[in-house]
């Protein structure tokens, strides 16, 4: 649809920070649509009168995730939204990795606590084995409130268990996989294709460490996935729970001990796809998005 409106959607973080935000405003207008950026908290925005609202840099939305959620349910009511309210409510919580593993998904093995879910450090130490374990909250994003712990740090790892339960949410527990540190693989797809991806160095490199100012992608380089991780991250796909492929997916990738490639997250909110360093990403990502702007609603 030539001159649709698209707002690409942000928050103050992704005005200031987001490297891909003003590109990809600048390649939608030279593909001759009239997009602009706008912040998905402005009460004063008129979303019925855009054609198309994609969701790119809302950074803040985990801090104000009953907010954004009935956001995305507001302005999926007044144009179409991307990706879709029902999937950016589903892939707002990590349970949805249980949802994966029933359909036959590589995921990282997961357990959840919920608040109030009794648990020891026997518990912890038997999730990890003898690589420790990764805990982190249900809900999150870049990384916040995770640490990995060692085994015999199980006690401390109880401990932050009891301080995510404590403050309503869901804890996750994970086995550390050792070959993480050969680097996490993150697969970008538009419109249900793959793009691109990217490899880039483990976050978690200091045992027992909350790091919540950690930068979240470092050491990022261009990646040729295998055959196995396709799949593997396609498989992810087939099982978001809508009819449509997302406008927009990047999956997130480790080796497990056998070499193999198993899910660590889904990302169909607002993930980095790392546009700024692949410009053939950008053609694509803006083409998708036209693609999505023309089709009837």
């Amino acid at each position: 649809m030539s001159g649709a409106r698209v707002a690409v959607v942000t928050s103050g973080a992704g005005i200031e920070f987001d490297e891909d935000l003003p590109l990809i405003v600048r390649a939608l207008r030279a593909d001759g649509l009239s997009a602009e950026s706008v912040r998905w908290d402005d009460g004063s925005v008129a979303w019925a009168e855009y054609d198309l609202a994609v969701i790119r840099s809302t950074w803040d939305y985990v801090e104000h995730l009953d907010a954004f959620l009935a956001w995305a349910d507001g302005v999926a009511a007044a144009t179409r939204l991307c990706n879709p309210a029902p999937v950016v409510r589903w892939n707002s919580d990590k349970h949805y990795l249980r949802e994966l593993a029933a359909r036959g998904v590589a995921v990282v093995p997961t357990r959840f606590l919920e608040p109030g879910e009794r648990f020891t450090a026997a518990d912890l130490d038997g999730i990890g084995g003898a690589d420790g374990v990764v805990v982190k909250p249900a809900v999150s994003a870049g990384a916040q409130d995770t640490a990995r712990y060692r085994p015999g740090g199980s006690a401390d790892a109880a401990r932050h268990v009891g301080m995510l339960q404590e403050r309503g949410g869901a804890a996750m527990v994970q086995p550390y996989l050792p070959r993480v540190a050969e680097g996490e693989r993150a697969l970008v797809f538009l419109g249900g294709v793959f793009s691109h991806a990217i490899r880039k160095d483990q976050l978690l490199t200091e045992p027992g460490l909350i790091d919540n100012d950690r930068m979240p992608h470092l050491g990022v380089t261009p990646y040729r996935p295998t055959g196995a991780e396709i799949r593997t991250a396609l498989a992810a796909l087939a099982a978001v729970p809508s009819p449509d492929a997302p406008l927009f997916a990047r999956v997130d990738l480790v080796l497990d001990g056998a070499g193999e490639p198993v899910v660590m997250e889904l990302e169909l909110i607002e993930p980095n796809l790392f546009l700024a360093a692949n410009p053939d990403g950008l053609g694509r990502f803006v083409a998708a998005v036209a693609a999505r702007a023309a089709a009837p609603r």
